[in-house]
């Protein structure tokens, strides 16, 4: 069975494509570390989070060499998960990596989630990804052109069309070995249905040429099904969580969270409070953060669920994400061991808490929907081990939130009706 490195710029990312392959019977390790420790040892696939999201690209980039320097081991196989809509410092973290792993096969396609590549641009269910509300959020005028954010870092590209996907095995092998063994830096690959992903990923794990995967939970999906253990386990079985209320934080704006968030309150009847980002700016400088924080204990200590969102202002700048969402672990991290299940929207989000609450691993168990990822904390000391679901901002259906509750709470849709 193939052994695999994942290097993710967030945490949610890394969660949501390493999550097929836990799926696939993989001992599936998540880490916030950059160093191996006995933690990753035994593990098939390992994905790191290298929290490079907001960096600049340069740093980015060394840090990402670094930690495939410092977690790669000789029977590893690179898979640089990327964003799905292009965030982050891809582009120069991939021109990194090419020099040290040799060329770069690029398919950010996720079609289960809308996503897919045609003549070399992203489109989100059907719209080109720079006229989404995403991508004018944080990159409005920049150009979303696969090939020229490449060439922008550095790296020559070649285009493979959906149809060579189509053609027989061995001539996509030959195709790709060919296009290595010529020099090229960086194969954009188009696709517009799993069948295009599985096919790319039956081809590239056949073929002996110098390369690596670039892509998001889409193709590492395919990759698994592809490399599944003949004698499938399921770590999900049996997995047991402390008793109590189940915390979800979100950091994520977009329209499809507030979707999510709205079917949450619905159906489940979940508390909701929305911290104004004045108060996560200042800190426990501010004059109102001990009545939020009280207001927190009281809904932890009578064991209700509940719904923490970051609210948003004038002053409201994406940049300031990884501050907010530090300051949310912050006020939350007192109470944490009260809870028996936590859902974190937005890698960034998700890593402050797990920071604050001392997590560095997260074993992978499941998953509650497409790249949507149900973990519990790894380490042999650790007294409290809450379930713990991680999901991308901008990701999944409206039902996500809810669903990962119920999971958490080991119930069907028709038991919470009935109740």
């Amino acid at each position: 069975m193939m052994k695999l490195l994942i290097l993710a710029d967030d945490l949610s990312g890394a969660a949501d494509c390493a999550i097929g392959f836990a799926g696939a019977g993989h001992r599936t390790v998540v880490t916030l570390q950059t160093t191996r420790t006995p933690a990753h040892e035994d593990a098939d696939t390992i994905a790191v989070d290298t929290d490079t999201r907001r960096l600049a690209p340069e740093e980015a980039s060394a840090r990402v060499m670094a930690a495939y320097a410092e977690m790669s081991v000789s029977e590893h196989r690179l898979y640089k998960k990327i964003d799905s809509t292009l965030r982050g410092n891809w582009a120069a973290e991939v021109a990194g990596l090419q020099a040290l792993a040799g060329m770069a096969i690029v398919a950010p396609a996720f079609p289960a989630t809308g996503r897919t590549v045609q003549g070399g641009r992203v489109y989100v269910h059907g719209e080109p990804l720079e006229q989404t509300a995403t991508w004018q959020l944080e990159h409005a005028g920049r150009c979303a052109d696969i090939a020229a954010q490449l060439l922008a870092a550095g790296l020559t590209s070649e285009r493979l069309d959906a149809d060579a996907l189509r053609d027989d095995l061995q001539s996509l092998v030959a195709r790709i070995e060919t296009m290595a063994a010529s020099g090229v830096q960086a194969l954009i690959v188009d696709s517009q249905s799993d069948e295009d992903l599985g096919a790319l990923a039956r081809a590239t794990l056949r073929s002996n040429a110098a390369f690596f995967w670039v892509g998001s939970g889409g193709l590492a999906r395919e990759i698994a099904s592809v490399d599944q253990r003949k004698n499938m386990r399921n770590d999900a079985d049996g997995a047991a969580f402390p008793g109590g209320p189940t915390l979800v934080l979100v950091g994520s704006l977009s329209a499809v969270c507030d979707r999510q968030c709205a079917m949450l309150r619905e159906r489940a009847g979940v508390e909701e409070l929305v911290v104004p980002p004045d108060v996560l700016r200042e800190g426990a400088g501010h004059r109102d953060w001990l009545s939020w924080r009280q207001q927190i204990a009281v809904s932890m200590q009578a064991g209700r669920d509940l719904l923490l969102r970051i609210g948003r202002d004038n002053a409201f700048d994406p940049s300031e994400g990884a501050q907010l969402s530090t300051a949310l672990a912050a006020l939350v991290e007192p109470y944490f061991t009260k809870i028996g299940g936590l859902i974190a929207t937005g890698g960034e989000t998700a890593r402050a808490m797990l920071v604050a609450a001392r997590i560095g691993n997260l074993q992978l168990l499941a998953e509650v929907e497409a790249g949507v990822a149900l973990a519990r904390p790894l380490g042999a000391t650790r007294e409290h081990c809450p379930g713990i679901v991680t999901k991308a901002g901008a990701f999944g259906t409206d039902r996500a939130l809810y669903a990962a509750w119920l999971t958490l709470r080991n119930e069907t849709d028709s038991n919470v009706s009935s109740h």
